[in-house]
């Protein structure tokens, strides 16, 4: 009964951690603006957490760089199971315009598994939604197989 009820919460009120790893930040204002009552991803019960603790979902950012490597590894090791990765932007999925630079460690795929791609040289917010919509369904059949 208990389990059920977490695996209900879990789908009805996903908590999100938001990791901006760097570039330009353009998707980090996307982020914010679906955040807002415009778009309203609350709508949704999607919650912003500021510790990876708290969240079942990380949504990460930017580009992976030699810097933060070490650091999504880590935080996605603090995040309790189950956990979900977003990666939400060219950059994180592939490095975009950055894949060439120097610091430049490899899309995000290759340092945590990653669930959801959402692609865009920033994604509109509508495709943030998307993309969240598409996890809570991602979330939903797993949960049902189990």
């Amino acid at each position: 009964m208990l389990d059920t009820l977490r695996k209900f919460a879990r789908k009805k009120s996903p908590w999100i951690m938001h990791l901006p790893c760097g570039g330009c930040n353009g998707c980090d204002i996307e982020v914010v603006a679906a955040l807002t009552p415009k778009y309203d991803a609350e709508r949704f019960g999607v919650l912003q957490r500021g510790t990876p603790r708290h969240a079942d979902i990380l949504m990460v950012t930017g580009i992976v760089t030699a810097q933060v490597k070490d650091r999504l590894k880590r935080i996605y090791d603090l995040t309790p199971d189950p956990k979900y990765v977003f990666a939400f932007g060219s950059c994180a999925i592939d490095g975009d315009i950055f894949n060439e630079g120097y610091a430049f460690k490899g899309p995000l795929d290759q340092v945590i598994p990653v669930d959801i791609y959402v692609p865009g040289c920033p994604p509109r917010p509508e495709a943030l939604i998307d993309g969240l919509v598409k996890l809570l369904n991602k979330i939903d059949l797993k949960q049902s197989i189990e």
